[in-house]
């Protein structure tokens, strides 16, 4: 049984990062499906393969790619009768459960759009997904009041949705999808559409929102093949293991390891549908299912290497990786002494895949993304527009002029001008910052909105941030600059105490001293906020702005 890489990766192996950077070539088919082309395949030649061991905290399923075919194929049979067709948008609140993976190869092979979102959206968040997307469609969980939430919007808006749940209890009103799924046949032809494109959309994610409503970001038919890179190379996920991203399906890092890359390279997923995060019993779970390889936030490391996990057997966790915010030094080493594996960081948005990252054949340097992967050309531009130099902070940018690389999005749906603003001139524009060191490794800086410029310096949220949640008495921490007289800004940080500490002033002077002592002292938070909690998007990320536009009141002059 072997994966099937090499139907679109001539070269799988190489002896340096170099080698790779130079060599990598994926091949794209111009009538590329990921449903029929990866997940049917495995279903025909080795059906018995394990695509998905999914589990909650009653159950344990596995799913072959063979049952995977099965279910896609009813389900994209009870799609059709309710009138979905090629580009119609599909809205997906469906948080972990397994019907989430036969749903999204179901729309793929209709060719309609998917649009994954978080369980946790409010009405009005709904409200704005439906009428900006043109949503007709919704799959959702039976829980938590978001049924409830789409019949409000539905009243509100004045329309009739077609309206599915995953679930066991039945709604007045609503499809029951696992219910619709059975009675459907399991005999369905691929639609034949004259004018089929690998480059047509396949699924649009909302981005989190964090600088005013979100943008719709799509992907095309060829995008889960640039994932290849994502798995193979960054997550380094096994032929016949099992690979675990922790991320709900809302969200872009979904894809990023929870479905298309593991499968192409040959590794099972594994997924975990629990009702809140208990770092032992989420660590401990996945473990003794044999996971392989691993990716979460820095976030839950932190949590796991708080909890006694001295007695769990990691033999079976091959690699280990992270991104989205700074991995703190404590971490790192912990985990490594329990595991003996590196955490290796990576850099990439919801509009792309891995962009920069670890790679196998690179040493770690503790707290850099690593360097670009070979399907772009990554540059960083200083505030004229030139390429900065070793050392030099500028704006991460993707060069484009002399072709469009496979894994980046293709423009904000329904949006020319944010398509404009960030697409121009020859480059993709990121709006994150970074510097590159002599060696060619790349450190994160922040959001170029972020980054504070104090006496001439320019600093990076992430740094101090970093550096303040190695303090014991920081739970979390958002950094921001706030203006001064002298020094334009200074280095101001909003936390949340850990358990058993309280405000003080001593404690104030204490964590100061602590930051000048791991960083540089010039970075230090000359101001410091204690909150009880701190802004974030619904997606976890700090709402750095929303701070900003509290304090622009506080210290008006």
């Amino acid at each position: 049984m072997t994966s099937l890489l090499k139907r679109y990766v001539p070269r799988t192996e190489f002896e340096s990062y170099e080698d790779f950077y130079e060599n990598l070539k994926i091949t794209v088919p111009e009538d590329f499906n990921f449903a029929y082309d990866i997940v049917d395949v495995y279903a025909e030649e080795q059906p018995d393969k394990v695509a998905l061991s999914w589990c909650n905290d009653d159950e344990d399923k596995i799913f072959t790619f063979k049952d995977l075919k099965f279910f896609s194929d009813k389900a994209a049979n009870f799609f059709q009768s309710l009138g979905v067709k090629k580009g119609d948008r599909v809205l997906l609140t469906l948080k972990s459960r397994y019907d989430f993976w036969y749903c999204m190869l179901a729309l793929h092979k209709l060719k309609a759009i998917a649009v994954p979102a978080t369980h946790m959206l409010k009405p009005e968040d709904i409200e704005y997904r439906i009428k900006a997307a043109g949503i007709k469609t919704v799959v959702t969980i039976r829980e938590d009041g978001v049924p409830e939430s789409y019949a409000e919007v539905e009243k509100t808006l004045g329309i009739s949705l077609n309206k599915v749940f995953a679930g066991d209890v039945d709604l007045k009103g609503w499809y029951n999808l696992r219910e619709e799924v059975e009675k459907a046949s399991s005999k369905f032809e691929r639609p034949v559409h004259e004018d089929d494109s690998v480059e047509d959309t396949s699924v649009i994610f909302f981005s989190s929102g964090s600088t005013g409503q979100p943008k719709m970001i799509k992907h095309s038919f060829g995008y889960p093949l640039a994932h290849i890179v994502t798995s193979k190379y960054w997550h380094q996920v096994v032929d016949n293991g099992l690979h675990y991203t922790i991320a709900d399906t809302g969200w872009g890092k979904a894809l990023w390891g929870e479905i298309y890359g593991p499968w192409i390279a040959g590794s099972g997923i594994y997924i975990y549908d629990y009702d809140r995060f208990h770092p032992y019993q989420v660590l401990s779970k996945a473990l003794d299912h044999k996971i392989t390889t691993l990716c979460c936030p820095p976030t839950m490391y932190r949590f796991f290497i708080k909890e006694d996990i001295d007695n769990l057997d990691f033999s079976s966790l091959k690699v280990a990786t992270t991104a989205g915010e700074p991995l703190n030094d404590e971490v790192f080493y912990k985990f490594k002494d329990l595991t003996g594996l590196e955490i290796r960081e990576a850099f990439g948005q919801t509009e792309s895949v891995a962009a920069i990252a670890n790679f196998p054949w690179l040493d770690i340097k503790l707290g850099s993304m690593g360097k670009p992967a070979p399907l772009f050309n990554i540059k960083l531009l200083n505030d004229e527009g030139k390429e900065c130099d070793v050392g030099e902070t500028g704006e991460i940018v993707f060069d484009i002029s002399e072709g469009y690389p496979l894994g980046l999005f293709k423009g904000y749906y329904n949006n020319q001008e944010k398509t404009d603003e960030t697409i121009y001139e020859g480059y993709y524009h990121t709006g994150d910052s970074a510097w590159k060191d002599e060696d060619g490794y790349y450190w994160y800086k922040g959001r170029i909105d972020d980054v504070i410029k104090s006496s001439g310096y320019k600093i990076g949220p992430y740094e101090v941030e970093s550096a303040l949640l190695s303090h014991d008495a920081v739970l979390d921490c958002a950094v921001t600059g706030i203006p001064h007289p002298i020094r334009g800004q200074i280095v101001k940080a909003t936390i949340v105490l850990a358990d058993n500490y309280e405000p003080s002033d001593e404690l104030t002077k204490d964590i100061q001293n602590h930051v000048k002592h791991v960083t540089a002292p010039y970075k230090y938070p000359r101001a410091i906020e204690y909150v009880d909690e701190l802004p974030k998007t619904i997606s976890g990320k700090i709402m750095r702005k929303k701070i900003r536009s509290e304090d622009e009141l506080k210290y008006k002059e």
